[in-house]
């Protein structure tokens, strides 16, 4: 049963805003259409009677909502991953679930029905009784990271509701662009005004994470040469095949489906061309600095071999790699801040939470901000499967992290 429908009713509302952002496009935000949330964000907590600002250039709120100091932040962020659509999202709730596959889309006219399998995703047993946030399948739900922010806006909603309880200074941002790495590119720490913070941007009910990757980006650029087949011999130089060259020169158990916990590892999420150039980019992952330094003197090596074999061939490098860091491990400079992961285990008992501490692998916008003097550790949502057509959203855990910020508000 819902508690909260105020908080699901945003979440629903916040999902249908089509806010996915995406790479290389040389602006910021990288897409307007994250503006739309935006927008919509600065009319509520201008309603609610809150403080906020709207960065119109670059895609940022904040807000504030005055109380006893210090202040305390909270952050999450509004674009979605461009792993997969988030246009015309169209969630359910799948009430009661207990232990079922779930039909997403029910085929029709020839079209197969897509079907979240239990076996697929095992998780879902921890479930059983609760009520399920679903998409029809078709797209990702967008839990990262709206219900970090309806949870964030139902704290400032229920402060705002009772202005006779005592709360710190809430200091509030919603940011865009993090899911490809620049969503702290221009966040303003003045205005944000916190000097201690968390995001809300985590999963499972419980997490608490203040270890992440040291992060990169890498893009392998490929120069072929196309030539009729008819005439290729010892003359062309196909991009395709020397990308697929140079991605078995990287180790195949180090990648991230035969990795965890603490294992890095090198990802090819995207390879598009043709036989005349083609493009890899890659996400390089490590918790240890040095083993991530490594990793990227492996990559610009195993371009230079590359460009070695073919050089006579070619007359020319075939292979421009560049690779780009997205930001470090917070956990080094968290150590003289663990007074928060504390607060948070302690608030997560007094509701019968159990916390659980993990590295994250992944990152948020809190690992920049960390490193730009506001401590910020990771915080649940209650939200699954992020980046895919399968992501789903615990309602109960939604509730449960909601109440979460509102006990860390307190005085």
């Amino acid at each position: 049963m819902i508690k909260n429908k105020d908080l699901i009713d945003r979440f629903f509302r916040y999902v249908k805003i089509d806010t996915q952002s995406a790479e290389d496009t040389g602006t910021s935000p990288s897409t307007a259409k994250q503006h739309d949330l935006a927008k919509v964000l600065y009319s509520e907590l201008t309603e609610m009677g809150v403080e906020a600002h709207y960065d119109r250039k670059h895609c940022y709120v904040y807000a504030k909502l005055p109380g006893e100091e210090p202040a305390l932040g909270f952050i999450a962020h509004m674009d979605t991953s461009p792993a997969a659509s988030g246009a015309n999202v169209n969630p359910r709730i799948e009430e009661n679930y207990h232990g079922h596959s779930i039909m997403l889309l029910k085929g029709h006219g020839g079209t197969e029905s897509i079907v979240m399998r239990h076996d697929d995703f095992p998780e879902l047993t921890n479930h059983i009784g609760e009520d399920l946030i679903v998409t029809d399948g078709r797209t990702l739900l967008g839990a990262d990271d709206k219900a970090g922010i309806a949870e964030i806006m139902n704290l400032l909603a229920y402060y705002t509701a009772h202005p006779e309880l005592p709360h710190r200074t809430i200091c509030v941002a919603f940011t865009p662009d993090e899911e490809i790495g620049c969503g702290t590119d221009h966040f303003n720490t003045e205005l944000f005004g916190a000097r201690e913070a968390y995001t809300v941007d985590g999963s499972k009910l419980g997490e608490i994470e203040y270890e992440c990757f040291n992060a990169a980006s890498a893009k392998i650029e490929i120069t072929g040469r196309s030539i009729h087949t008819g005439d290729a011999k010892n003359l062309m130089l196909n991009a395709v095949l020397i990308g697929m060259e140079f991605h078995a020169l990287l180790p195949a158990s180090e990648r991230p489906e035969h990795t965890e916990g603490y294992e890095g590892f090198y990802h090819l999420s995207k390879m598009e061309g043709s036989v005349d150039r083609a493009v890899l980019r890659y996400i390089i992952r490590d918790h240890d600095y040095d083993k991530f330094q490594a990793r990227k003197e492996y990559m610009e090596n195993a371009a230079e071999f590359i460009n070695a074999k073919y050089k006579g061939s070619a007359g020319r490098d075939v292979i421009k790699i560049t690779l780009k860091d997205q930001y470090y491990n917070m956990a080094i400079p968290l150590k003289d801040h663990m007074e928060l992961i504390t607060r948070a285990k302690d608030a997560m008992a007094s509701l019968g939470i159990e916390p659980i501490v993990l590295p994250i692998r992944g990152g948020t916008d809190g690992a920049k901000l960390t490193y730009m003097g506001i401590p910020c550790p990771n915080l649940c949502d209650g939200g699954y499967n992020f980046h895919g057509r399968f992501e789903y959203a615990s309602v109960q855990e939604m509730e449960k992290s909601a109440e979460l910020l509102i006990l860390l508000a307190q005085p």
